[in-house]
């Protein structure tokens, strides 16, 4: 998949979701097989106002390269200066977020919100084209509601504006993150633009991925909570394209190493307090599916300390070794 000039090789992207891919997540998908990556999103309005934690979002290493940066706003003005200053970090795209449905979100006329006004999503996005350089895409839902599905013809006003890739999630914004994405619009949404065309929505097994590219006929697959604690998906999807082989599910050692690793990132980035407090996230998605996993789990969501953390997860992880030896 190109989106422009990136080549997206496999077709294989992480998600934008709020509260969970900051850098060391997108790191760790980068290192397990994604081949693009997109910031949580952020507020136009908080950077045009400077907010310091709008451009903490926006901060990212060499390593998570090509990475989009992920924008919500409803006045184009203000989509445009927020624009420039992010382009000015030097990202490698930039994403329009027209599919969030979040009611704070939405309240402000953002998000999934401009699927219920095309002319002003219209207008947002040329806000945004005019602004930069950079490849702009642009991610929808299917529509605001089960009576107005029209991400076909969204996507198709995106394509004539100059979008560089539409990304559809085909729940409507009524539905929220609840039931069940209609796969069955994405290949419509395909047929309506000439832009590559990324499928989300229900991607959590290597099957799953595999299967959204062949039933939809999109060019790329963008994978959200089955990454979450499980990088891997990535590589095992990545291969089973290739050969039509899945590799192994991680063993509980692959995923005490990959814990290990990520506190360290977050702790580096965020700080002692503060990561330790977002790394319990990641470690309940980690560490599930295994034996003694839920005791080890609530010792770890309580704990205090970054050194203790690793201390306990470099503890179990020599625990699984000794046994994976003496059963070997």
């Amino acid at each position: 998949m190109l989106i422009r000039d990136i080549s997206v090789d496999p077709p294989l992207v992480l998600a934008p979701l709020a509260g969970l891919t900051d850098s060391a997540m997108r790191r760790l998908c980068r290192r397990n097989g994604a081949s693009m990556v997109w910031t949580e999103m952020v507020s136009a309005e908080g950077a045009i106002r400077n907010s310091w934690k709008t451009f903490e979002l926006l901060a990212f290493h060499e390593e998570e390269r090509p990475i989009a940066f992920q924008l919500f706003g409803s006045r184009p003005e203000s989509m445009a200066e927020a624009t420039r200053r992010a382009a000015a970090l030097k990202p490698d795209a930039i994403d329009v977020n027209a599919g969030c449905p979040v009611k704070k979100v939405v309240k402000s006329t953002s998000g999934a919100a401009l699927m219920k006004d095309l002319e002003l999503l219209r207008d947002v996005v040329q806000a945004v084209i005019e602004s930069t350089t950079l490849p702009v895409t642009v991610k929808i839902r299917s529509g605001w509601d089960e009576c107005s599905i029209n991400a076909p013809e969204a996507a198709g006003m995106l394509g004539e504006l100059g979008v560089a890739a539409i990304t559809v999630h085909p729940r409507t914004r009524s539905q929220g993150f609840k039931g069940v994405s209609d796969w069955s619009l994405l290949p419509e949404v395909k047929r309506s633009c000439s832009v590559p065309v990324i499928g989300s929505g229900d991607v959590k097994t290597p099957e799953d991925a595999l299967r959204m590219l062949e039933e939809t006929g999109v060019d790329g697959v963008m994978i959200g909570r089955g990454a979450v604690g499980n990088p891997w998906l990535f590589s095992r999807a990545a291969a089973l394209i290739a050969t039509g082989k899945v590799p192994p599910e991680p063993t509980l050692a692959e995923r005490l190493r990959l814990a290990i690793e990520h506190l360290g990132l977050i702790v580096e980035a965020k700080g002692e307090h503060r990561g330790v407090m977002e790394m319990r996230k990641h470690i309940v998605a980690t560490l599930k599916g295994f034996p003694g996993a839920v005791e080890l789990r609530r010792e770890l969501v309580i704990m205090e300390g970054s050194e203790n953390v690793r201390a306990r997860l470099e503890r179990a992880l020599a625990e699984e070794v000794r046994c994976d030896d003496s059963n070997g």
